[in-house]
């Protein structure tokens, strides 16, 4: 084992950890924004050291540039969903375990 896979290994091994403490987050935090802050912190340390990892092992600079655009656009994917949930949440609009589409068959039968 070379200096590198030692490298990579602990890389992966972290990110592991982070993704582990998100799904801890996930399920045992009281609320919809710290379950949020939980999932989307930990989430991308997470992606960015297993991607880091990768990176390190990757066979040319062209595989670990793409590594980077992968983290990058996962992140940027990650920050508009949680704003979005968070603002749902922020509304009061909680879907639950209904379809979203009932929704709409709902409030005709109250304004009819």
């Amino acid at each position: 084992m070379t200096v590198v896979d030692g490298i990579a290994a602990v890389l992966l091994l972290a990110g592991c950890g982070f993704y582990l403490a998100g799904t801890v987050g996930l399920l045992r935090l009281p609320d919809s924004y710290s379950r949020l802050h939980a999932l989307t912190k930990a989430d991308n340390v997470g992606l960015m050291l297993v991607c880091a990892g990768l990176a390190v092992r990757a066979a040319s600079l062209r595989v670990a540039l793409l590594l980077g655009v992968v983290w990058l656009l996962a992140l940027v994917a990650s920050t508009l969903s949680a704003h979005l949930l968070a603002r749902r949440t922020a509304r009061g609009e909680d879907a639950g375990d209904e379809d979203v589409r009932d929704e709409g068959r709902r409030n005709e039968d109250t304004h009819a």
